[in-house]
């Protein structure tokens, strides 16, 4: 029969490599990745899942061998799980309209070039308005 404590340490230690496995991964790719906007899916995606598990870990650890529930691990990996995708997506916004400006330097990358022509993929909250569009009013 497996010891109730080999099993609490061999879960705990499994979430905890799962976690840093996932984590170095993403931080790989973060590192090797040619551009910003494959560069941003290292951190926002591995890299988050890979903190998830190692506090998973944590939480786990001081639940099976302390009878203690930890709420700081739970809240950091809310927080985490909430604010990784947001900053993401302001990263990329930022990113779109320096190059849209021509501002931001884009190189060819595995994923090609974003589009430059009007008309052809625009990014919808960059788009002017055209000059036949009706102006909305208090009225309407």
């Amino acid at each position: 029969m497996i010891d109730a404590g080999l099993l609490e340490e061999i879960l705990t230690s499994l979430l905890i490599v799962v976690g840093a496995s996932f984590a170095l991964v993403g931080s790989w790719g973060l590192v090797r990745l040619p551009t910003l906007m494959e560069r941003l899916h290292g951190p926002t995606k591995a890299t988050t899942l890979g903190l998830g598990g190692i506090l998973l870990g944590s939480i786990a650890y001081f639940q099976l061998t302390q009878d203690v529930w930890s709420a700081q691990e739970l809240l950091v990996s809310i927080f985490l799980f909430i604010t990784a995708p947001i900053s993401a997506n302001m990263i990329a916004k930022v990113h779109l309209h320096g190059v849209r400006l021509k501002d931001a330097e884009t190189i060819a990358s595995p994923a090609g070039r974003p589009p430059q022509s009007p008309g052809k993929g625009d990014w919808a909250t960059y788009e002017a308005p055209h000059r036949d569009t009706p102006v909305a009013t208090s009225e309407d």
